[in-house]
């Protein structure tokens, strides 16, 4: 592996950036609130020797729930994830050691306010605390002024995001943050990274390839960003983020180690040409926002009942929220996103209904077989 140009940052008692081992962390994939739940979370990725763990406040009662867990698990290198609410920042940060925003996110709330004070708000906070902050951007969810700067080049969007929160951070005196530029693509994701590297080298990364979907073809995707950007010295820390009951959770630690070791020993996994073509199914990793864990298992039926289209050149997302879910369904083929007891099925961007999960197979199905009829002629018979 090539060095790393990066300069090092304190995340509580973890150095990442520049000569320091490339941390593996990942997220809680359970309600914040259910503090049972979500301590059996952090107990199973502890085990799994996790640098840090991310967990997910979007509300008050999520902040009461953090401080019950922080005394439980003094020690833990804890992340939080601000999702749409940066006001929680001053709230959270003397009880994490790291701050998430996305940048994608800041216009919801308070719209007489611009960017560069809601920026400013959680810069102060993380500084009044000792935090370090990741500025973390989704293909999914990018300021809307920076997809109608570059409407044709969605991966130069959200680089242009990061290098402009870089520079605000920088304004404001802050140098201990870290970035992340996310996609479901393995390609975009490489492209991204290595954009931004062309024009900010010292800043640190935080690697992932977002809903890379069920293993072992999200562990695919996954590895070949990884082995493409972690060899040519970029990346300071990793994320796996796969499709995963809730107990298998430390599977994302594991594999994420595996990989680079994997890389460091000159051990690469080649893939043939073809292993993109045909279907593409993209699911979230699942996280505190899921608000339905039948969400995995739906993943799951989704995987089986295409299997009858596999050969066909055809992408759905499965999604577990409604924070990304909308958004990072948009370039699907046909999209679902989860809510508590419905599910929505999109057809690229147009809304195409609301079902109950026990409903929502057999609609996917007929728009599945829609769709390989009007690109494909009649669907080919496999025996199902």
């Amino acid at each position: 592996m090539k060095p790393r140009p990066t300069r090092k940052i304190q995340i509580g008692s973890l150095v990442i950036g520049g000569d320091s081992p490339i941390a593996v962390q990942s997220m809680a994939a359970t309600q914040t609130q259910d503090l049972e739940a979500t301590a059996r979370q952090i107990e199973i990725l502890q085990n799994a020797h996790a640098d840090v763990i991310r967990i997910a406040v979007d509300s008050d009662k999520d902040v009461e729930a953090l401080k019950t867990l922080r005394k439980q698990f003094p020690d833990c290198v804890l992340s939080v994830d601000l999702q749409e609410n940066y006001k929680l920042a001053p709230i959270v940060a003397p009880l994490v050691n790291k701050i998430r925003y996305n940048p994608g996110h800041l216009f919801h709330l308070e719209k007489d306010k611009t960017i560069r004070e809601k920026v400013q708000f959680i810069v102060d906070a993380a500084r009044a605390n000792d935090c370090a902050i990741r500025i973390g951007v989704n293909c999914g969810s990018v300021d809307p002024d920076y997809k109608a700067r570059y409407p044709d080049d969605s991966t130069e969007a959200m680089v242009r995001s990061a290098v402009d929160h870089c520079q605000m951070l920088d304004e404001m005196g802050f140098e201990n943050y870290v970035v992340s530029l996310k996609d479901s693509d393995t390609n975009q994701v490489i492209d991204a990274n290595r954009r931004f590297v062309k024009e900010r080298p010292d800043v640190p990364l935080h690697l992932g390839v977002t809903e890379a979907g069920l293993p072992p073809e999200g562990v695919i995707k996954t590895r070949i960003a990884f082995e493409q950007l972690v060899s040519e010295g970029i990346g300071d820390t990793i994320r796996v983020s796969l499709t995963l009951p809730n107990e298998e959770k430390g599977q994302e630690i594991d594999v994420g180690r595996e990989i680079l070791k994997d890389i460091s020993e000159g051990r690469f996994r080649s893939v043939p040409k073809n292993f993109f073509d045909g279907i593409n199914i993209i699911a979230c990793p699942s996280c505190s926002r899921v608000e339905n864990d039948k969400f995995v298992d739906l993943a799951q039926d989704v995987r089986k009942l295409t299997e009858y289209a596999a050969k066909y050149k055809l992408t759905i997302a499965v999604m577990g929220c409604r924070v990304n879910g909308p958004g990072e369904t948009d370039d699907a083929d046909l999209g679902l996103w989860c809510g508590p007891s419905r599910v929505n099925l999109k057809k690229g961007t147009a809304e195409l209904g609301s079902y109950a999960y026990d409903e929502i197979l057999g609609e996917l199905k007929k728009e599945v077989d829609q769709i390989i009829q009007e690109r494909f002629g009649a669907l080919e018979p496999t025996g199902h």
